[in-house]
């Protein structure tokens, strides 16, 4: 069983990007961590993460966008990707999913609940810490 899995992070705001990776490192997880969607690629060109939270509003290549791409490549097509974003009006949800994202963050993310909120989606990984109160998968739309 693979109980620390990978995961690559796409932020480009570097207070976000290492709250989420201390949030996901302290749980015992892997995490790499990429600025923009054109370091993301390089980074998986190397590595193969079992997870992808993406930012949806980056520079250059929006997170929309990579998640398309990613979505056409049948290297990639099967790793799940979550939008991790700011962006929470009416709509921006569904616009994520229909670009191929599996979940949906809002920012500020929730530190208690993150972790819980992300193993719905590595099936091969162990989520012990926290009360399974806190544990929410009824935020993923079908």
């Amino acid at each position: 069983m693979n109980t620390n899995p990978l995961i690559l992070i796409v932020e480009d705001n570097p207070s976000n990007m290492k709250l989420t990776a201390d949030v996901l490192e302290y749980e015992g997880w892997k995490t790499v961590r990429a600025a923009s969607a054109a370091e993301a690629t390089g980074l998986l060109a190397q590595k193969h993460p079992d997870l992808i939270l993406m930012d949806l509003n980056m520079p250059g290549e929006d997170g929309l966008t990579f998640t398309r791409r990613l979505r056409e490549d049948p290297e990639f097509d099967e790793i799940p990707i979550i939008a991790l974003t700011a962006l929470a009006m009416v709509g921006d949800s569904r616009k994520a999913l229909d670009a191929g994202c599996d979940g949906y963050i809002t920012k500020p993310i929730d530190t208690r609940t993150l972790v819980a909120r992300i193993s719905d989606f590595l099936p091969n990984a162990e989520y012990q810490k926290g009360d399974s109160s806190t544990h929410n998968s009824a935020w993923r739309q079908p």
